[in-house]
């Protein structure tokens, strides 16, 4: 016998001794990158943009959660994200594009541009100090934007959800989108 047998044989006996315990293998957790610099055409399983750093994606595939952290930066272009893009107490957050699986959520940050996506979840703009911009994106939740101080600017997006602004300063503007539930609050003429 060669080693792949022996390996193969190994293998199995393995799981038949869990099966006969019944106990299951321990999960596999999924593997966090850090993005540094420019990345490419490549796919990861999460991804992190560490404190103060700059991560421009071209063309990347994350599989779990693209986050984001204090004072760091995202360019992201043409990107597919499995699951959400979490900005906290970013710098600065874009997003062109892509298509995201979930949320694009921006919180107490500072400027945010999400314009010409595919996105399944909620785009959210929440406290942030900078000019938040959404626009002809399509969302299969809801677009919100609450407590912004550096204004909001919402254009031609198709929103499947609702349209919910409350307690910005100045206040959102915005023209031409498409929603099929309802336009609250400062975006009620949306």
């Amino acid at each position: 016998m060669n080693r792949h047998s022996l390996r193969l044989i190994g293998a199995a006996l393995f799981g038949i001794s869990l099966l006969a315990l019944g106990s299951s293998p321990t999960p596999v957790l999924a593997e966090e990158r850090t993005c540094r610099g420019t990345m490419g055409a490549r796919t990861v399983d999460n991804l992190r943009v560490p404190d103060g750093a700059t991560c421009t994606l071209n063309g990347t595939t994350v599989k779990g959660t693209l986050k984001v952290e204090t004072r760091a930066t995202l360019y992201a272009f043409d990107i597919r994200v499995i699951g959400n893009v979490q900005a906290e107490n970013s710098r600065k957050v874009v997003v062109r594009g892509s298509r995201v699986g979930g949320s694009v959520k921006v919180v107490q940050s500072g400027i945010a541009s999400v314009h010409g996506n595919r996105i399944n979840g909620n785009i959210l703009f929440d406290e942030n100090s900078g000019l938040n911009v959404a626009k002809r994106n399509v969302v299969g939740s809801d677009i919100q934007a609450f407590q912004n101080k550096g204004g909001v600017r919402i254009y031609y997006n198709r929103v499947d959800g609702n349209l919910q602004c409350k307690a910005n300063s100045p206040k959102p503007v915005g023209d031409g989108n498409v929603v099929q539930g309802v336009k609250q609050d400062q975006c009620r003429g949306f």
